[in-house]
């Protein structure tokens, strides 16, 4: 379960304070059972001494009326010993009186054979005494040793004042209770768990009033980021204003975003205007444009094609040339089309369109040859001197000036992909500005500050990386990649991949199956844009199991091409959308920018590869990338 900002600070700060209750909790404890023991232990060795006067009395009292031993035997002389300890009322009253002292369970006196003479338990006079574990080791012993033995079953310790009376040795045992020693100290020990409870509750409530306060101004920023990438670039609202008048840190990256909106609200306005206009422009046209890649797949069909193709134009995107113009229609032999690519032709021929029968002219080439009474334009379509597509147009015999018309309009939407990179790269430098100003903040705060100053630096960090990369999805789209081939193992390449996504989808509950045998040959690719397209499909396909599912990547060979197959069990994607999945900013999903599949479906035609799909409707989607491999 993903948990918020709010309440991992609140976490962590009431993991401090019951941290630091803890340890202090836990020295108290100490010293109260230090101290305890220690009371303990000094009444054991007093009530010894007194026990020894009594019994020195009591010896005196016998002999002063006139006792004594029969002989000097050792059984006479013990004799008189015990008889003489027995009839002492004040040694009696002694023991009485010592069994009421905290935490003292007997007080007895023995011989040298361990009979017990006398006793503050009646019960063990004239029996053996079973030796007992000496106080002084318990004394010793470690904190954790003594807090085991208290914890566990009650257990007798004693302490023991040896002496000597007619010669004779005998021995004073004073016993404490380890249960009765626990019973002194439990209500010092509840009063400490209460204390604990009432902090951890104070300092939770604290904590959760203090990250509300600071994380506030956080969460409407992230709202308006959210608005700005959802294409909503509109004033801000007025706790975004009072955030943006105040003159901290969080005011400054707030009058930023605001700038940043501005700047993308013009350009939007700039590619909508742009696109009307293109759209405008190709609806006017008598003309059919068909713009096919380097794989001979539509990426651009005008309305007029209609008329050409006989259905209606949006039914024919995503498709191949051999889908369109499938073996038996009469413009298939007409184009030449060899395989999957489109021949460079020029020919003419009787094309029925709902119009009626009309005459149309084919040609295929890389510059128009001259001017034609009659002509039809399918241009090849170059960069850098290689091939990455072409243009088909089926044209009226009366529409050449509409062509020119059309060229315009390309050439106006390349100029909008330059304002488009220009905008976003002007918006970097105070991105860069505010990235140095914030490391400078992150320098300048004490080794010691707070929790929530720290928290506050790095979801402040975390908020500039994220408009950055909204910033660098408008970068990466529009500037012509460089692309550095290098003999490349797709394999290794696909593990990388893997690695990246396994965050996401651990998180998602996703079950991979991979199969990347490593004889498949290398491939001449640029790793760094091969990777990021792969990934693409890949968290695509995360994000279309929410509720888990499994994601299968598999690398094969088919003949002289490199084949790499993402699949999910996810919900599929509806028929109605599969013309338009590659096509720039069309997105499903809440949020989603539109660029990832159009940016992969870009690379992967640099790459001199080709990109297609299956899928169906509940059962999940499949991806095939196929790349010629090396020489």
């Amino acid at each position: 379960m993903q948990l918020r900002l709010r309440t991992k600070l609140t976490l962590v700060m009431t993991s401090l304070v019951l941290l630091v209750v803890a340890v202090l909790s836990g020295v108290f404890s100490w010293q109260l059972l230090e101290q305890v023991l220690r009371e303990t232990n000094k009444r054991t060795v007093e009530l010894a001494a007194d026990s020894f006067e009594q019994v020195e009395r009591a010896l005196t009292d016998a002999s002063n009326r006139g006792w004594r031993p029969e002989s000097n035997s050792a059984e006479d002389i013990h004799d008189y010993v015990r008889y003489a300890l027995q009839s002492s009322e004040g040694l009696q009253a002694q023991l009485k009186a010592a069994i009421g002292s905290p935490a003292i369970y007997e007080v007895s006196i023995i011989d040298r054979d361990g009979i017990v003479l006398i006793s503050s338990d009646k019960s063990q006079e004239g029996k053996l005494h079973l030796p007992r574990t000496p106080l002084s080791e318990l004394m010793q012993r470690g904190f954790l040793h003594q807090v085991t033995v208290l914890r566990g079953a009650p257990r007798i310790y004693e302490h023991s004042s040896p002496f000597k009376a007619g010669g004779q040795p005998f021995d004073i045992l004073v016993a404490m209770s380890t249960g009765l020693l626990l019973d002194e100290i439990s209500p010092s020990l509840r009063t400490s768990g209460t204390i604990v409870l009432v902090a951890v509750v104070i300092s939770t409530l604290l904590a959760a009033v203090v990250s509300r306060a600071t994380l506030a101004p956080l969460r409407d920023i992230a709202a308006q980021l959210d608005r700005i990438s959802a294409g909503q670039y509109d004033a801000p609202s007025p706790e975004v204003k009072s955030i943006g008048e105040s003159g901290d840190e969080l005011g400054l990256v707030s009058r930023k975003i605001t700038q940043v909106g501005q700047q993308l609200r013009g350009v939007h306005e700039i590619f909508s205007t742009m696109r009307e206009n293109m759209n405008s422009v190709m609806a006017g046209l008598e003309d059919g444009l068909l713009l096919f890649t380097r794989d001979s797949r539509a990426v651009m069909i005008s309305p007029a094609a209609e008329k050409f193709l006989g259905e209606p134009a949006g039914q024919f995107l995503g498709r191949r040339v051999t889908e369109i113009f499938p073996p038996g229609h009469p413009l298939h032999d007409v184009l030449h089309i060899e395989g999957e690519e489109l021949s460079e032709v020029a020919a003419e021929t009787e094309l029925e369109t709902s119009e009626g029968p009309r005459r149309v002219s084919v040609n295929v080439q890389a510059i128009h040859e001259g001017p034609r009474r009659v002509s039809v334009n399918v241009q090849a379509i170059q960069e850098d001197g290689e091939r990455m597509g072409a243009l088909v147009t089926l044209r009226d015999l009366d529409s050449l000036e509409s062509i020119n018309t059309q060229l315009q309009v390309s050439e106006r939407l390349a100029a909008l992909g330059r304002i488009t990179a220009g905008v976003a790269h002007e918006v970097k430098n105070p991105l860069n500005s505010m990235r140095l100003w914030l490391e400078n903040l992150k320098e300048s705060l004490p080794a010691d500050q707070d929790g929530a100053s720290q928290q506050a630096v790095q979801v402040l960090d975390k908020e500039i990386d994220r408009l950055d990369a909204v910033v660098k999805r408008f970068l990466d789209f529009t500037r012509p990649m460089d692309i550095r081939l290098e003999a490349t193992q797709l394999a290794e390449l696909l593990k990388e991949v893997l690695e990246v996504a396994q965050p996401q989808l651990l998180k998602s509950n996703i079950q991979l199956a991979q199969l990347l045998p490593i004889d498949v040959p290398e491939v001449y690719v640029d790793r760094a844009l091969l990777k990021q397209a792969v990934l693409n499909l890949v968290l695509n396909a995360a994000e279309a199991m929410p509720g888990g599912g499994q994601l299968r990547l598999v690398l094969s060979r088919r003949g002289e091409m490199a084949e790499i197959t993402v699949g999910d069990t996810g919900k599929g994607i509806p028929l109605e959308n599969r013309q338009k999945i590659f096509q720039l900013f069309f997105t499903t999903r809440p949020g989603g920018s539109g660029i990832g599949l159009a940016s992969t479906f870009r690379i992967v035609q640099l790459l001199n590869g080709s990109i297609n799909f299956t899928s169906e409707v509940g059962q999940g989607t499949t991806f095939r990338i196929e790349l010629p491999l090396a020489a």
